[in-house]
């Protein structure tokens, strides 16, 4: 999906000879979701957590749902942008959006598609069609003849997630991830088919194609070269190893120019695609994960908030000549005249104006009114309190389910690093977890949900990743910082009153009675007598099989989310000696966890959202699921509908039969 992450592919038409009949796309960066880091340890950095969602995103087989429904979809990430003429072709999580450019001050929605399967990484447009790289969503078709309408034609799953996509002539190349090169025959839109793949060592980002030949940013791998001469036999020409990974890469005239993350700018001779060889390099400083090139310019999106403009005239020694502040993450960009569109994550679309590339100045902007990703979630009332993240605190109204608007939002010290990471609600205020050096536990008042304001705060020790409340105490997950307790009885003064190290890293939390059970990741799931807040005292520990991130409490049972080992139940009638009674595998990564009415909802990460029947603890079965289109970090759950914080793909909410 997803989450992270977090590597996008955008289309690039750059008037570049080497390249007149290909629609290019630029693809994400390293963040298929899907390393064996989880989500948790990812978000401290958007590059990090989306290169591992990437990571360990896969493909979907089989349906997307069993006995659920999604109601609506808002949010989520800006991950990609194509241009032509005037009209940009950009996404907002799981959608495709089309907007009009022709005044880049004050750009305009024309139209958007309903939600996709899965969040959009990468978009090539040709003719009357746009082709969305649709993570593991494979690749959507989409007919923009009507931009105000655009409407789905076709659709093909993919064997790894699509990550990037160029499209020329009657074929469309897909970078898909862990699958290599994907070759689709689209000369039906409605019916395209793979016919031919090269799965290539590494992890496929980026791809472009010229002539006879695709180029492949592939990872760890660097760049590989490969003959498509007959797209039913790709083979293997060459490669060369990029110092960085290989997120992006384009083409002008004999050199390719590839965004290498932490490498920088690797710009390569390939007048001979058989012995490819490196004439230069430019060490961008932070992560860089797109380029684009036009005359004697690359023009790079670096990582978390810079555009770089380099001169390449002399390919042996390029020299930067421009920066501009992008708010937000530069993901990937394209170029047409005098502007670059940047895709800032959840900063939206940021444009350019480069017409003088040695002071590039921000011309415009376009973002969606509900724009973030989803990271925690509470519902308390009509109301739904969102920890987004990078964005903030985001309330959205959800008195109709099929339509949530948002009302209002707190700006919290952390937003564009870190941020909101976890949220619960009590009263009038809400609890943040903020993530970060500057965060820690925020509080907001949220009497008057137009305008929440943050009223109090206490400093972290760690990292704020969970809050819990429970009478006059919240109780913070703190990372390394173990379990901290907090006073709010008055919430505009929060008092530390009490902390326990724990051994691993605190990323969850529920309280029961006088205990707190805590999801501490390598360190299992650690249960803390808290019946003297000033002196918490760990009673009792259960070494999960992998990484603990999120438990929920029901009577005698602890239900612990415990990443690639699923879901497991543990018996704590006795506090000082929890007893695994039962476990369930899932197919993603399990996340996070909630129990509603006999039945557990697991936050599955790359699987959206599993709901496992525990009537009988020993034997949990499985009985609903929706693979939602980003990544679920977590859920709430009220009567039949289910809230999902679904990372890059914003926010969904399911009804659950």
């Amino acid at each position: 999906h997803v989450l992270l992450s977090i590597s996008l592919a955008l289309l690039i038409l750059l008037p570049v000879s080497a390249l007149p009949a290909a629609a290019q796309s630029v693809q994400p960066l390293a963040t298929s979701y899907k390393l064996s880091l989880p989500p948790a340890a990812l978000s401290q950095n958007l590059l990090t957590q989306f290169s591992r969602s990437q990571e360990t995103s896969r493909a979907r087989s089989g349906s997307l749902s069993l006995n659920m429904t999604l109601l609506s979809q808002v949010g989520g990430q800006t991950f990609a942008a194509a241009v032509q003429g005037s009209t940009v072709y950009t996404n907002v999580g799981p959608r495709l959006v089309i907007v009009n450019a022709s005044n880049p001050v004050a750009p305009t929605l024309i139209g958007q598609t309903s939600t996709l399967p899965g969040v959009v990484s990468g978009i090539a447009v040709a003719g009357s069609y746009a082709y969305v790289a649709d993570w593991d969503g494979g690749v959507c078709i989409i007919n923009v003849a009507n931009p105000a309408a655009p409407a789905q034609v076709g659709s093909i799953s993919t064997p790894g997630t699509a990550r990037g996509i160029v499209v020329a002539g009657s074929y469309a190349y897909v970078a898909a991830g862990r699958s290599g090169l994907v070759i689709l025959n689209i000369a039906n839109p409605s019916a395209p088919f793979q016919v031919g793949s090269y799965n290539t060592p590494g992890y496929s980002y980026g791809v472009t194609v010229a002539g006879n030949y695709a180029y492949v940013a592939d990872g760890s791998d660097g760049l590989f070269v490969l003959n498509i001469s007959n797209p039913s036999n790709p083979t293997r020409v060459s490669s060369i190893a990029t110092s960085g990974t290989a997120w992006n890469v384009t083409l002008a005239g004999t050199y390719a120019y590839v965004a290498a993350s932490n490498g920088g700018l690797r710009i390569i001779n390939v007048a001979n695609p058989a012995a490819p060889t490196q004439v230069g390099f430019y060490s961008t400083g932070i992560t860089a994960q797109g380029v684009a090139v036009a005359g004697s310019y690359a023009y790079v999106a670096d990582g978390s908030t810079t555009l770089r403009i380099l001169n390449i005239s002399k390919p042996t020694a390029p020299t930067l000549v421009g920066t501009m502040f992008v708010q937000g993450t530069a993901w990937n960009l394209a170029l047409a005249g005098s502007y670059a569109y940047v895709a800032g994550a959840s900063s939206g679309l940021r444009i350019a104006n480069v017409a003088n590339p040695a002071a590039p100045v921000l011309a415009g902007y376009y973002i969606a009114p509900m724009q973030f990703m989803g990271h925690g979630i509470a519902v308390s009332g009509p109301y739904a309190y969102l920890a987004a993240w990078d964005r903030h605190m985001r309330i959205l109204n959800i008195s109709s389910p099929t339509a949530p608007i948002e009302v209002g939002f707190a700006d919290t010290p952390i937003k564009g690093a870190a941020g909101g990471m976890g949220v619960a609600v009590s009263g009038n205020d809400a609890y943040v977890a903020d993530g970060g050096a500057s965060g820690g536990l925020q509080v907001v008042n949220v009497s008057n949900p137009a305008l929440p304001s943050v009223v109090g705060a206490v400093a972290p020790a760690g990292y704020a990743w969970n809050v819990a409340i429970a009478g006059s105490y919240a109780y913070l997950a703190d990372g390394t910082s173990g379990l901290r307790i907090i006073n709010i009885a008055n919430p505009a003064a929060p008092t530390l009153v009490g902390s326990n190290a724990l051994s691993g890293t605190a990323y969850g939390l529920a309280i029961a009675g006088s205990y707190a059970y805590v999801a501490d990741g390598s360190g299992g799931l650690r249960i803390v007598n808290v019946s003297n807040p000033a002196t918490p005292t760990q009673v009792g520990s259960y070494k999960t099989p992998d990484t603990a991130y999120g438990v929920a409490v029901a009577g005698s049972y602890a239900y612990v989310a415990d990443w690639n080992h699923g879901l497991l139940i543990l018996n704590i009638s006795n506090p000082a000696n929890p007893v695994l009674v039962g476990s369930i595998a899932t197919p993603g990564q399990a996340h996070d966890i909630t129990i509603a009415g006999g039945y557990a909802y697991v936050a599955d990460w790359s699987s959206g959202i599993r709901k496992i029947n525990i009537a009988n603890p020993a034997a949990p079965t499985e009985v609903g699921f929706y693979d939602t289109p980003g990544d679920a970090y977590s859920a709430a759950v009220v009567g039949n509908l289910i809230y999902v914080a679904d990372g890059s793909g914003g926010m969904d909410i399911l009804q659950t039969q």
